[in-house]
């Protein structure tokens, strides 16, 4: 059986009561309405103008007024998350409270259902090979194999907040959230949703996290990628021989028709464009 991983940078918000499908629905990127158990939504909390707040998974539990979200979000913006949620509540008839010293988030890698005491599973919807996503009781039996789960969602493409993009300053599309079923497209509103649907109507996404293949040793987060003399993006988390990297799409493509060498600290690059841009 595949190891349980615990996933530590991860907390865990709950928002219950008798408005909370509505309330959450009317403000992420994705569907919470169709939310059912068993499913997980990856799904953001975006600024008017469009740019990323923050990002998490979303889960259901229960039914009825009984039925309430799970958000496995960053534990280092949890207090914004809490805090944000708090703000847009208003008389809404919903709680939002964090859970994070009770409950944890872990995966497991591989295709089988664990079989294993969780609140909450699902695949994980980003990508089939990261397996399983848990919220279960903190302290619940698990290896700190952390890495091994970078591996994997550095593999799948799947871009971290904090180091392959910055919140706050990132829109969905350039976080490939278009790609790793974080934006619905037909849901209606929500707070950026406009700028979400230019992006995607005019094809006016110019940046994109892209994986790329290194021989050696990848270059450090932050590092300039450079297309010969000119800038084209900065790369972000590695492991192994693959990283990713915020580039400019237009810049690199430039570069790979010219057959121009790719470089980020000395090091050199070879981008992997194996999705097309909505």
């Amino acid at each position: 059986m595949s190891a349980i991983i615990s996933l530590q940078d991860r907390g865990i918000v709950e928002v219950a009561g008798p408005d909370a499908t509505k309330f959450l629905h009317n403000l992420v990127t994705n569907d919470i309405a169709k939310l059912a158990p068993g499913e997980a939504r990856f799904c953001a909390l975006l600024a008017p103008q469009g740019k990323i707040l923050v990002d998490f998974l979303v889960f259901v539990e229960g039914d009825g007024e009984t039925r309430r979200y799970l958000l496995d979000c960053p534990s280092s913006l949890e207090p914004d998350l809490l805090r944000r949620l708090g703000m847009y509540k208003l008389r809404a008839a919903v709680s939002v409270t964090s859970k994070s010293d009770e409950l944890a988030a872990f995966c497991v890698l591989g295709e089988a259902q664990p079989e294993i005491p969780a609140l909450a599973m699902a695949r994980d919807p980003r990508a089939e090979t990261l397996g399983w996503r848990l919220i279960a009781a903190r302290g619940a039996t698990a290896e700190d194999a952390h890495e091994d789960y970078e591996a994997a969602r550095i593999a799948a493409g799947v871009p971290q907040g904090g180091i392959d993009f910055a919140y706050g300053a990132t829109f969905p599309h350039e976080a490939n959230m278009d790609l790793l079923a974080g934006v619905d497209f037909t849901k209606g509103c929500y707070i950026g949703q406009e700028v979400v649907s230019r992006t995607k109507h005019r094809n006016l996404a110019r940046k994109r996290v892209t994986p790329y293949h290194v021989a050696g040793e990848a270059p450090p987060p932050g590092t300039k990628v450079m297309a010969g003399e000119i800038e084209i993006g900065v790369a972000g988390s590695h492991s192994g021989d693959r990283g990713l990297a915020l580039i400019r799409l237009d810049r690199l493509a430039d570069a790979m028709t010219a057959g121009t060498v790719l470089t980020a600290g000395g090091v050199s690059l070879e981008f992997v464009v194996e999705r097309a841009a909505s």
